[in-house]
């Protein structure tokens, strides 16, 4: 119990830190949408930052990519530090650029959701999108700050093409 309270006061220690240099990120529901965009998006071998990534989300939030394996839907959950293991290997690699096409929100109290439609680049100067997709996103404002909560997403397919709602 000691080394699980000792770990978490200093996850929470450094997100104060971060929260600071970061303050503008989590202002609104724009910078936090845009901030996650910004944030992953670079160059092959460009370093991302990413305490300023781990500062957009909640302690206990959550990232969940859906892909189809053997005609099946998987999930992977992962949190923001296993998200970064996991997508870092790729975009180091190859380039990424991920940018917002359009947007949906709803809201409620402290709760925001966006269906955010996004495409994706290797690098800026592409002139075509390899592939987009549509990110479920939630927020929460805990009055002090907005908190990414959850990402779900799932790329477009010839079986789930973009509904023509979601890209306007």
């Amino acid at each position: 119990m000691g080394f699980y309270v000792s770990r978490m006061m200093g996850r929470f220690a450094k997100m104060d830190k971060l929260s600071k240099q970061y303050k503008k990120d989590v202002s609104s529901i724009d910078s936090i949408i845009n901030a996650l965009y910004e944030v992953i998006s670079g160059e092959k071998g460009e370093e991302r930052d990413w305490d300023r990534e781990r500062n957009l989300f909640h302690p206990e939030a959550r990232l969940i990519v859906i892909k189809k394996e053997n005609n099946h839907p998987e999930t992977k959950i992962m949190t923001s530090d296993e998200f970064i293991q996991y997508a870092k290997p790729f975009i180091d690699k190859t380039g990424f650029y991920e940018y917002e096409i359009a947007r949906k929100v709803e809201e409620f109290g402290h709760v925001v959701h966006v269906w955010s439609t996004f495409e994706s680049k290797y690098s800026k100067e592409d002139e075509k999108f390899y592939t987009r997709g549509i990110n479920s996103i939630q927020l929460l404002n805990d009055q002090k700050r907005w908190w990414v909560m959850n990402i779900y997403w799932n790329k477009e397919t010839d079986e789930f093409p973009l509904p023509e709602k979601y890209c306007n």
